[in-house]
C-alpha cells in the first residue's frame, strides 16, 4: 500500500471516530428537545459547555506533546508514555478530590443539582485517564482499534440516552411492580442525560485499562518540564477555542439571560451543525494533504485552487440550508416553542464556514512551523467573543452571542489571510471568492429576514438556481474536466 493510500486509510477511519460523536450529539438534539422544557434544556447545554471547557483544561496540551515527543528518535518512547500518563493521573486525582471536595459549593455557585455536579466530575476524570491510551493508539498507528472504542464509546451513549428518556419511562409506567419502576426516578431527565455519558466513559477507560496493566513506570522530570513547555500554548489556545465555539452558553447564563431563552438559542444552534460536520469532515481529509503536497512545485496554486473550492461548497451548502431552515428546523428542532431562536441560525452557519475558511487559510503558519501564530489568532478571536458578548448580551440576549461568533470567526479568518500572505503567499484567487461569498450572504439574508421571500420559497429557490449557475459559468472548463473523467 503507497504512504497515500495509508494516509487516506488513516484519515477516513479517524475521520469517521471524530465526526460520528458530532453527529450523534446532532441527532440526540431532536429527542432532548422533545423531551425537555427549554429551561432544562439550557441547564444541559450549560453544562456541557463546562465539560468541554475543562477537558481543555485537564489535558492542558498534554496529547500534542505526548505525539511531538513520541516522535522523537532520540528520546525513549516508554519515558514519554509513562511521564505524561503519571503527569496526568496526578493532575486528574488532585482536580477529582478538590472538585468533590466542593461540590456543593459549585452546585450552588452555578445553580445546578449537586448529583449533575457530582456526574460531571467523574465524566471529566474519566475522560482524562484515557488521554494517553487513545494517543498511544494514534501514535502507533491502530486507527482501527482506536476508531472501534471511539464509536463503541458513542453508541452506547446514544443507546442509553434513547433508554433512559424513552423505553425506561414507558416500562416503569407499564407496571407498578418491576425492576424498572425501582430503578426508575420522575422527573431527573437531566441526570440520566448524563448518567449515560458517565456510563460510557466508564466502559470506555475499562476498555482501554490494560494499557495501564502493561505500563512499566518510571517518571522522568526533565522530559515532564519539557513537555509542559511544549503544551501551554495548546492549552492556550485550546481555551481560546473552547471560549470561541461553546462559552456563548455559559456567558449567557452568567449575564442572567432567562433559561428558556438560553435553551431556545442551544437547540437552534445545533442547526448549524450542518456546516459544522461538512467542516469537521474535510479539515480532516485535507489537512494531511496540505502536509504530503507541501514540496510540491505547484504547492500554492493547489492549495488556492482547494480553498476555492471549499467556498465553492460552503457557499452553496449556506444557502441552501438557510432558504429551506424552516423546513429543516421541524426534525432537528421539533418543539415549536423552541423556535423563537430559529432566526439567529443564518449567523451560525456563517460563522462557521468563517472558521471553515480560516482552517484552509491557517495552512501557511503550519506549513513553516509558526503553530504559536495560530494560538495567537485564537486568542483574538476569544477576545473578540468575549468583548461582544459582554457588550451585546444585556441589550440583544442571544442575538449578541450570535453576532459575536461570526465577528470572532470573521476576525481569525481576516487576520490569517493578511499574515499568510506575508509570511507564505498563496495566489487565491480573491474577486470570484469573494464574489460566491458575498452571493450566499446577500441571498440567504434576503431569502430568510425578507418575510415575503421567506415565505414562498421562490426567491430562495430562484436564489440557489442562480448561485449554481453562476458557479458553472465560472468553473465550467473544470467541471467538464471532471466529467469527461467520469
Amino acid at each position: 500500500m503507497s504512504i497515500y493510500k495509508s494516509l487516506f486509510k488513516q484519515t477516513a477511519i479517524y475521520g469517521l471516530a471524530t465526526v460520528l460523536p458530532r453527529l450523534i450529539s446532532f441527532l440526540l438534539n431532536p429527542l432532548y428537545v422533545d423531551v425537555l422544557p427549554k429551561s432544562e434544556f439550557a441547564d444541559v447545554s450549560i453544562i456541557f459547555a463546562w465539560l468541554i471547557f475543562f477537558n481543555v483544561i485537564l489535558s492542558y496540551g498534554m496529547e500534542t506533546s505526548f505525539f511531538r515527543f513520541y516522535n522523537d528518535n532520540e528520546i525513549d518512547k516508554n519515558k514519554v508514555i509513562t511521564t505524561s500518563t503519571i503527569s496526568i493521573i496526578c493532575s486528574s486525582v488532585l482536580f477529582l478530590i478538590i472538585s468533590l471536595s466542593c461540590k456543593n459549593y459549585i452546585a450552588q455557585a452555578l445553580g445546578f443539582k449537586v448529583e449533575y455536579i457530582v456526574f460531571t466530575i467523574w465524566i471529566l476524570f474519566l475522560d482524562a485517564l484515557v488521554i494517553i491510551p487513545f494517543s498511544k493508539l494514534r501514535a502507533e498507528k491502530k486507527s482501527q482499534q482506536y476508531a472501534i472504542v471511539k464509536l463503541a464509546n458513542v453508541l452506547i451513549n446514544f443507546g442509553l440516552n434513547l433508554f433512559f428518556l424513552l423505553v425506561l419511562p414507558k416500562l416503569a409506567n407499564s407496571s407498578t411492580d418491576n425492576l424498572f419502576n425501582i430503578i426508575y426516578l420522575p422527573n431527573f431527565e437531566i441526570g440520566y442525560i448524563f448518567l449515560s455519558t458517565l456510563i460510557s466513559s466508564l466502559l470506555t477507560f475499562l476498555f482501554l485499562s490494560p494499557f495501564y496493566i502493561k505500563l512499566k513506570w518510571q517518571f522522568d522530570k526533565m522530559l515532564w518540564k519539557k513537555m509542559m513547555q511544549y503544551g501551554f500554548p495548546i492549552l492556550i489556545a485550546g481555551l481560546a477555542f473552547a471560549i470561541n465555539e461553546h462559552f456563548d452558553k455559559i456567558l449567557l447564563a452568567f449575564l442572567n439571560v432567562d433559561k428558556e431563552d438560553i435553551g431556545a438559542y442551544s437547540a437552534c444552534y445545533k442547526i448549524g451543525m450542518f456546516m459544522v460536520l461538512f467542516r469537521t469532515a474535510y479539515t480532516l481529509g485535507i489537512e494531511p494533504f496540505f502536509f504530503s503536497y507541501a514540496k510540491e512545485k505547484n504547492a500554492t496554486e493547489t492549495y488556492a485552487t482547494i480553498t476555492k473550492y471549499f467556498v465553492i461548497f460552503g457557499a452553496f451548502m449556506s444557502l441552501f440550508i438557510i432558504v429551506f431552515l424552516d423546513i429543516l428546523k421541524r426534525p432537528i428542532v421539533p418543539n415549536a416553542t423552541y423556535w423563537e431562536a430559529v432566526e439567529v441560525v443564518p449567523l451560525i452557519i456563517f460563522a462557521n464556514f468563517f472558521l471553515g475558511i480560516y482552517t484552509n487559510l491557517s495552512v501557511w503558519y503550519k506549513l513553516i512551523n509558526k503553530t504559536k501564530i495560530g494560538a495567537y489568532i485564537s486568542i483574538i478571536g476569544a477576545i473578540v467573543t468575549l468583548v461582544v458578548n459582554f457588550a451585546l448580551i444585556p441589550y440583544i440576549s442571544y442575538y449578541g452571542s450570535a453576532i459575536a461568533t461570526i465577528l470572532a470567526y470573521g476576525t481569525m479568518m481576516f487576520i490569517s489571510y493578511k499574515l499568510g500572505q506575508k509570511e507564505y503567499p498563496i495566489p487565491y484567487e480573491k474577486m470570484i471568492i469573494s464574489k460566491y461569498i458575498g452571493i450566499s450572504i446577500l441571498f440567504s439574508g434576503l431569502s430568510f429576514y425578507v418575510p415575503i421571500f421567506r415565505k414562498t420559497y421562490i426567491f430562495g429557490i430562484l436564489a440557489i438556481l442562480f448561485l449554481t449557475y453562476f458557479i458553472y459559468r465560472n468553473e465550467k472548463e473544470t467541471i467538464l474536466k471532471i466529467l469527461k473523467r467520469k
